[in-house]
């Protein structure tokens, strides 16, 4: 490789920046008493980048499993892949964390995730730091850096890392992603999200979505469409000014929401089930030229379903599932593929590096056994799948799958067959099916397309000093004061370079929930910890677990592609060699305690995020509260206390809590008080007073306690109007975590999902009285 070569992709070494930001450019006018006596003379522009610094565009693909695109051997169409990778290169030995906000921290920053406190989901953080939900300012984001050196900076789409106590429009905001070094942002900031009715922000501004889902809004759509106005804004008012872009969509995390139009695309494709899905995604991963020749395909676990073990009755069912992930998966390509052709549209094409990756994780099994409403098996609520499909006959049949009347995700089946040869899925650090995942690299004049993938082993923290190295800087040392962390990563720009090269990420961890593993030079030990993510439930013995019990494996990897020979029991000099190597990187990165991501949603789920006040003082204008940060009214004892005046026959929502998936409301409907329970559609309780009540000022109760103070524990639910009872009832089963990841509590109308389907097509049913006050109040101290 010449030097003329070498700086096609590696920008000659500036300056190092110690400090930044930089200091203001100083004046070069001399000031004398009078104009006359003074010398204008200012100095020209500081030049902090290389001549032709390339605009940036970093895609993320959520969910989704490496043997999915067609182009990798898979079913699902995603021609912006096939083009990027048709037009760049493609890296088949890339590798992330096996979840959410640990990934996307760990490439903002170049940092290991626990070392920079995402150990776990935003939501589920606790107070150990390796798992607190704080990203420290101590590891500024790569916005932040390239902000500093005169880059615009914007990002769309899921965000994932601000601490979910602090998502509310109170802010505080400097764990927004405004905070975080972008300029702008439009995109929600949980972890998921209903496509047609999101909780969005942009900045720091809460925002409805610009039209309804009867309008044909979506969410995928709606963030390339604001995205390539950014652009042409940036073109026409800061052409000079080089971007960094990160676009990451929502898709394909559940809830899969996708117009009937994309998944009916691929009816009657997967009617031969995952096993079959499986194989035949392996052979065309090799005839593809994406994984070697002699990648083997490992087993089925035993503790999941084999397709043949599914009742025929049932298989119609499971099968729309993975039509509907697939039509959602193709869209989404779709909708990255239109931001792409603004670049070449605006003439930034050539001088823009497109980084794509398919998957932040694994594809997701979180939705176990397949489901009509995926928050059930976070809250662990036992259903049976005849349950789902006779409450998806009253909302339509296999069709409503994708609508917004559901919040549908695939049986985990589909997420191993999407991992296909691998082991492992999302929420596995063990296994390479949780944590390798594609990427691609197409930077026009500069990256030579080569069909054959580079087979060096990164990981997603190696995407900073990548960028670091190829615009020629070096990150700073101190950040708007603060002194900086190491970058835990490796620059890849050598192997973008040089195909042939060798490798040099030589020693990364992975752990997730205690599911952990360890490679360095080739090898790899893995353990999949306590628990397996498609069993429901809480694991067998877990309340006594120790990570000493844990069995661990051991592979080659160099000769063993898809970890299919466990090598332990023949070498264990170099497994006890690796797990020392292990327990050295886990001391160093703050995983330990091990297993400390287990904390809230295992062993004390009543520790969730939340705020700390007992009572609130809202209104009939107070909207868009995000779950996490709204009073828990649905597992919680607490009285809610409405001063209103109504005309009438009264109609519209006094107040609701999650969406369609899953949530609780109090409405009128022609002057009848009503109250619902939606526990994710598979069961609804309904309360309704016996008469129209008399227009009037009036004050309403509703009182909630436990029958018993148990988890997932029945509910006693009283209405009163003006101190008078006229309607009670018992919630058979409540939901012990939440019920919406984003969606939220409104007073007075009902944004995002309709929790009942009695105000569905009248959505957002606006109360048509006037709501003075609204007290909430928890009845009792809540203990552990």
């Amino acid at each position: 490789m010449t030097d003329d070569t070498r700086n096609k992709i590696v920008g000659a070494a500036l300056p190092p920046a110690r400090t930044l930001p930089f200091p203001p450019k100083p004046s070069g006018s001399i000031a004398g008493r009078t104009l006359g006596e003074s010398t204008y003379s200012p100095l020209p522009p500081e030049r902090r980048l290389n001549e032709g610094a390339p605009n940036i565009l970093v895609i993320l693909i959520d969910d989704a499993g490496p043997a999915l695109p067609a182009p990798l051997g898979g079913a699902v169409n995603t021609p912006t892949l096939d083009r990027i990778r048709g037009e760049g290169i493609g890296f088949n030995r890339f590798h992330t964390t096996s979840m959410c906000s640990p990934t996307r921290g760990s490439l903002l920053t170049g940092r290991n995730h626990h070392r920079i406190g995402q150990g776990q989901i935003a939501e589920l953080a606790n107070d150990w730091d390796g798992y607190s939900g704080h990203i420290p300012k101590s590891s500024a984001t790569i916005a932040e850096v390239l902000r500093n050196y005169g880059y615009s900076t914007a990002a769309w789409g899921k965000w994932h890392n601000t601490p979910a106590e602090e998502t509310t429009k109170a802010g505080p905001y400097d764990n927004w992603p405004t905070g975080n070094g972008f300029e702008y942002f439009y995109g929600f900031l949980a972890g998921e999200a209903s496509q047609y009715e999101p909780n969005l922000v942009r900045n720091t501004t809460s925002v409805l979505p610009p039209k309804s889902p009867e309008e044909g809004y979506h969410l995928s759509e709606d963030i390339a469409d604001d995205a390539i106005g950014w652009l042409r804004d940036h073109k026409a008012l800061a052409p000079d000014k080089p971007f960094f872009a990160y676009w990451a969509t929502g898709a394909i995390h559940g809830p899969h929401h996708i117009m009937k139009e994309w998944s009916d695309k691929y009816k009657g494709a997967f009617d031969d089930g995952w096993d079959v899905y499986r194989e035949r995604a392996l052979e065309g991963a090799k005839a593809a030229g994406w994984v070697p020749q002699d990648a083997e395909l490992t087993p089925r676990p035993e503790s999941l379903q084999g397709w043949d073990d599914i009742p025929d009755h049932q298989k119609p069912f499971q099968a729309r599932l993975m039509e509907v992930c697939a039509g959602f998966g193709e869209h989404a390509d779709v909708q990255a593929g239109r931001v792409v052709d603004a670049l070449e549209e605006l003439g930034y094409a050539d001088n823009t590096i497109v980084f794509y990756i398919w998957g932040d994780n694994g594809s997701s099994g979180e939705g176990q056994n397949g489901t009509i409403s995926e928050l059930l098996a976070q809250n662990m609520i036992p259903t049976t799948i005849d349950q789902h499909i006779a409450a998806l006959d009253e909302l339509g049949g296999l069709d409503a799958l994708g609508t917004p009347a559901t919040d549908n995700q695939y049986h985990a089946a589909w997420a191993w067959a999407g991992s296909s040869p691998y082991q492992g899925m999302k929420l596995m650090a063990s296994h390479l099916g949780g944590t390798r995942n594609p990427m691609f690299v197409r930077w026009p004049g500069h990256v030579e397309h080569d069909p054959v993938p580079r087979t060096q082993f990164h990981h997603v923290i190696d995407l900073a000093p990548t960028l670091y190295e190829i615009l020629g800087i070096s990150h700073p040392e101190t950040v708007n004061g603060i002194h900086q962390d190491p970058i835990d990563g490796t620059s890849f720009a050598y192997a973008i370079e040089d195909a042939a090269a060798a490798g040099r990420h030589r020693t990364q961890y992975f752990e997730v929930m205690a599911s952990r593993s360890i490679y360095a030079d080739g090898w790899m030990a893995s353990t999949p910890g306590p628990r397996l993510p498609w069993v429901p439930g809480a694991p067998p013995g877990i309340a006594t677990w120790t990570p000493d019990a844990d069995k661990w494996e051991l592979y080659n990897l160099e000769e063993d592609w898809s970890q299919a020979h466990d090598l332990a029991a023949e070498n264990p000099e170099k497994l006890a060699e690796l797990k020392e190597v292990f327990a050295i990187e886990a001391a160093k990165n703050k995983v330990l305690p091990v297993g400390g991501g287990l904390w809230v949603p295992i062993y004390h789920p009543e520790e969730r995020i939340s705020v700390p006040y007992t009572q609130w003082e809202m209104d009939g204008n107070t909207v868009r509260v995000p779950e996490f940060c709204a009073p828990a009214l649905g597992n919680k004892p607490n009285v809610v206390t409405i001063e209103a005046t109504i005309p009438e026959k009264a109609n519209g929502v006094l107040y609701k809590l999650g969406g369609a998936g899953g949530g609780l409301t109090a409405f009128f409907a022609d002057g009848v008080l009503n109250y619902e329970y939606n526990l994710f559609l598979v069961q609804r309780t309904k309360i309704a007073s016996a008469a129209a009540i008399p227009a009037g000022k009036i004050t309403i109760e509703i009182e909630t306690h436990y029958v018993e103070p148990r988890p997932a524990g029945p509910l006693n639910v009283t209405l009163r109007v003006n101190g008078d009872e006229v309607g009670s009832g018992v919630v058979p089963v409540s939901a012990p975590l939440l019920f919406s990841a984003n969606d939220c509590l409104d007073i007075g109308r009902a944004y995002g999902g309709a929790v009942s389907r009695a105000y569905f097509d009248k959505m957002p049913f606006a109360f048509d009285g006037d709501i003075s006050r609204v007290h909430i109040a928890y009845q009792v101290p809540q203990k552990a």
